[in-house]
């Protein structure tokens, strides 16, 4: 799943999801992404922080508070332009399990995705420069 507001960085994050051979959904707040998760398990959310109605930090605290009651994880990326030390430990401590900062390097963005699904997925990493930028905001 993709929770991201902006348009251009959903078509753009869809599109290499794709090519990966991934299946996206896509919610635009916070709100969005819960109720999502509410329909159905996902792999993966990649959560852009700052969403409105509900950000990212918020939606992280509301999934992790059901997954208490569950036993359920579904690993959270952060996805933010904020990229300084404290922005990546407030991600952290808000349940979140990995932290990239915008713009998206692809190269890093795959790497994490891998690390936290511990290939399961076997993406092909050859679609993929790592020193492409994926986002601009």
């Amino acid at each position: 799943m993709l929770a991201e507001d902006n348009v251009v960085n959903q078509r753009l994050t869809v599109r290499l999801l794709e090519r990966w051979g991934h299946t996206v959904t896509v919610a635009s707040t916070g709100q969005e992404v819960l109720t999502a998760l509410a329909r159905q398990a996902y792999d993966l959310v990649l959560m852009d922080v700052q969403m409105p109605e509900m950000d990212g930090l918020e939606a992280t605290a509301a999934i992790r508070a059901q997954e208490r009651g569950t036993g359920t994880h579904v690993p959270i990326i952060a996805m933010t332009a904020n990229a300084m030390q404290d922005d990546a430990e407030q991600c952290l401590a808000a349940g979140m399990d990995a932290y990239i900062s915008k713009p998206i390097r692809l190269g890093d963005l795959y790497k994490v995705i891998d690390k936290l699904l511990q290939g399961k997925l076997g993406h092909a990493q050859s679609a993929a420069d790592p020193s492409t930028d994926l986002t601009t905001a």
